[in-house]
């Protein structure tokens, strides 16, 4: 008999127990399904993670404790930035602050067919989570509570809002991809705007 989750168990069925893997254990991201996300990495070192698998596939589950995600407003720092959309219509130019004094600042403004649109935004921590609030044009701010954040996207969502439910960001270098979704009247809508990282103030070139 090995040691306690090792050879010899015996499971209900009288097949051979499957060994649990101890939480620290480092669970390699192709075995997870996909990209470790940084809260992923931090709960492991807490000893949060445990890991159990049967063939080539494994599941990952919360301990015991029923921890949520331990995830930073510094984990968003990738957002930090000016970024600049050029199309044939117009441009949009959407900048992002860090997070120092424990909140990210943004504003975008679109000039597209000689009209204008903008929108102040923010995100800080509530007791929600880690929460993007949207107010285009004035509006009463909308808050979307992120639901997954990695190293370089994060993904906020708010079912209940009319349009979009879900905002997201991902960065691939000096670009950045922003995404709204959500259903209307039972159709899906989505828009996505993909930026460019850019000087202060850039403008996008003629023509």
């Amino acid at each position: 008999t090995g040691r306690a989750g090792g050879a010899g168990r015996v499971g209900q069925d009288g097949r051979p127990a499957l060994a649990s893997t101890p939480a620290s254990a480092d669970v390699p991201p192709h075995l997870m399904g996909g990209t470790e996300t940084i809260a992923m990495v931090r709960l492991r070192g807490m000893g949060i993670f445990r890991a159990s698998c049967r063939g080539i596939a494994c599941t990952m589950a919360l301990g015991a404790t029923g921890a949520a995600p331990v995830w930073q407003l510094a984990d968003l720092s990738w957002l930090a930035g000016h970024w600049l959309a050029c199309g044939p219509r117009g441009e949009t130019a959407e900048t992002w602050t860090d997070d120092r004094g424990g909140v990210l600042l943004g504003i975008s403004k679109s000039v597209r067919d000689g009209r204008v649109s903008w929108e102040f935004s923010r995100i800080d921590r509530t007791a929600d989570g880690i929460v993007f609030h949207a107010s285009p044009k004035g509006q009463q701010p909308a808050a979307f509570t992120a639901v997954s954040i990695t190293r370089n996207s994060v993904v906020f969502e708010n079912r209940a809002h009319d349009f979009p439910q879900r905002v997201s960001y991902r960065r691939d270098g000096d670009r950045l991809v922003g995404r709204i979704d959500g259903v209307v009247a039972g159709t899906p809508r989505s828009a996505e705007w993909r930026y460019q990282r850019a000087a202060l103030n850039a403008v996008c070139p003629p023509g």
